[in-house]
């Protein structure tokens, strides 16, 4: 079975290409065994977690990867117990290619706890295999209440489409093409990768997402881009200052193409859609409301994604060679600089083996220099950010206190409202 344009992308941009995932839960260390029967029973019949690229047979620019199914099914292949840390897990994982002997994916149960005494389900997976959307849907498989995985859908008829005009999906090839600036590194350290992950204080992103005072409220990716834009300010300051000038920086923001029939479909199924981060505004709050004018326009523009794809896709399946032009143009820093994406874990509560779930710990890919990827999840009354630069060794961590710094501004903008209100009703 031949790879789509998107997976053979994923393998021949050059870069390791790890995703993961990281459940964390109360208490001692899983028993390894009983991790292992629970994957078998619930992932053990999925097609998709025996597949393993098969390298091309031929010249690799007329002949692409494909996939080939190895059975049978045994989870001790891919399932065992660690004695890292979590953090240093996700580092580590971040960087390292996965085996190409086996389908690209481990599950990694830790056997130390975190700070707060918990402990940690770690699946780091090719992102030509499976997407960050995949990951969750395969980690809501394994908790004790799920409903077995359905086979998609038959549609409902031809799903109704608006029409997408030439002028529509010529704005969109250009935004998908016009160079950006990477994120400058910090003045410390050498250069390199590095990770961070941060607990944000729910109450914070509760008020945060009260913001803008009278208007409908943030979403979790609004306000992850407009914190990211704040963060790089602050860093960095305006625009002007930056080593290309007034040259904007561009963030990514993965969406998914999947419907109700085939939500649960495992691979690829998002696009990406690339929003100018305003970083040369000068209040959280404006800050805000511009990233949510531009997410507003998204819906519409995934039916431009919808339009070209295919054909895009058909291209490059058709000519091997140029799927791996795509990938590694799309992967300098100039054009995807910063992966942004947000969600909130809707299963509450969810428990593995009786234990309660308390936060889940993304991670996204590592990028070509120059880049930072961030991704925020909302678990329970849990936030975790997670950031995954490829800048200065340290970047990661200066740039997720930076996020923070600038949602606690977000959230105190509604403190400032109401006591302005105030002074007025007492004036």
């Amino acid at each position: 079975m031949r790879l789509t344009a998107i997976e053979e992308g994923h393998l021949r941009n050059g870069m390791p290409g790890t995703v993961g995932i990281a459940a964390v839960f109360p208490g001692e260390p899983f028993d390894l065994a009983r991790v292992r029967a629970r994957v078998q029973d619930r992932w053990g019949a999925l097609e998709r977690m025996s597949l393993v690229p098969v390298p091309p047979a031929g010249p690799s620019a007329v002949s692409g990867h494909r996939w080939s199914s190895v059975r049978p099914f045994d989870p001790a292949d891919h399932i065992a117990a660690t004695d890292q840390d979590m953090d240093s897990l996700l580092a580590d994982g971040v960087t390292r290619a996965l085996s190409a002997e086996q389908p690209p994916w481990k599950l990694l149960v830790t056997r130390h706890p975190t700070a707060a005494g918990e402990q940690a389900v770690v699946l780091l997976a090719h992102h030509a295999l499976l997407d960050g959307r995949s990951l969750e849907t395969l980690f809501r498989l394994l908790m004790d209440d799920a409903a077995p995985q359905r086979p998609p859908a038959p549609a409902e008829g031809a799903r109704q489409r608006p029409s997408v005009g030439l002028a529509t999906v010529g704005r969109e090839l250009r935004r998908i093409g016009v160079p950006g600036q990477p994120v400058p590194p910090s003045s410390g350290g050498g250069p390199g990768p590095s990770v961070a992950v941060v607990r944000i204080d729910p109450q914070v992103m509760r008020a945060a997402r009260r913001q803008p005072a009278g208007g409908r409220g943030a979403t979790l990716n609004e306000l992850l881009l407009s914190a990211y834009a704040g963060a790089l300010r602050a860093c960095h300051g305006p625009l002007r200052s930056w080593p290309q000038g007034p040259t904007p920086l561009y963030a990514t923001v993965p969406v998914d193409l999947r419907t109700r029939h085939n939500a649960q479909q495992l691979g690829n199924g998002v696009t990406a859609l690339r929003v100018a981060l305003p970083v040369d505004l000068d209040s959280p709050v404006a800050r805000l409301r511009a990233c949510q004018d531009q997410v507003a326009a998204f819906e519409h523009r995934c039916e431009a994604h919808r339009a070209i794809l295919p054909a895009l896709q058909g291209a490059a399946r058709t000519v091997p060679w140029l799927a791996g032009v795509m990938a590694r143009r799309l992967a300098r820093p100039e054009l995807t600089t910063s992966l942004c994406t947000a969600f909130k874990w809707r299963d509450v509560p969810s428990h593995l083996h009786g234990r309660p779930l308390a936060r889940v710990v993304p991670l996204p890919q590592l990028s070509p220099p120059g880049t930072a990827n961030l991704c925020l999840v909302h678990t329970a009354d849990a936030y975790t950010l997670t950031v995954v630069c490829h800048l200065r060794t340290g970047d990661a961590e200066l740039i997720g206190a930076a996020v923070v710094r600038e949602l606690e501004a977000v959230a105190g903008c509604g403190a400032t409202a109401v006591r302005a209100g105030q002074g007025l009703r007492t004036s």
